[in-house]
């Protein structure tokens, strides 16, 4: 993901998802691509974000606490959960905040 989400007026929540993955790759990449996909046709879903080094961290942004419970309770994204418990993340943490105000810059090159 190369650009940075374009939001809309506070307030909304952002859901940030950390993790430290495994050495296994098996089929990680399909189902990142897939869950990615699946997400933003959520309703509730505004935008989403994602860097990994060592560390990832991916952040997506809600308009409510409704739309995240129920992307959570996904039958897909529950399954995408249970395989990352078994086998591609060592560690990860998530967690959930609400957006009270936002600033930024664009430098149109």
């Amino acid at each position: 993901m190369s650009t940075i989400a374009n939001t809309p007026k506070p307030p909304y929540y952002a859901v940030i998802f950390t993790s430290l993955r495994t050495k296994s790759d098996q089929g990680y990449d399909k189902m990142a691509h897939k869950m990615v996909e699946l997400a933003t046709k959520q309703p509730g879903f505004l935008g989403m974000e994602s860097a990994r080094d060592e560390v990832g961290i991916t952040v997506s942004y809600w308009s409510d606490m409704e739309s995240i419970q129920r992307w959570k309770a996904d039958m897909q994204h529950q399954e995408a959960q249970k395989l990352g418990r078994e086998k591609w993340y060592a560690s990860f943490k998530t967690r959930i905040a609400r957006v009270e105000k936002e600033y930024g810059f664009d430098h149109a090159l």
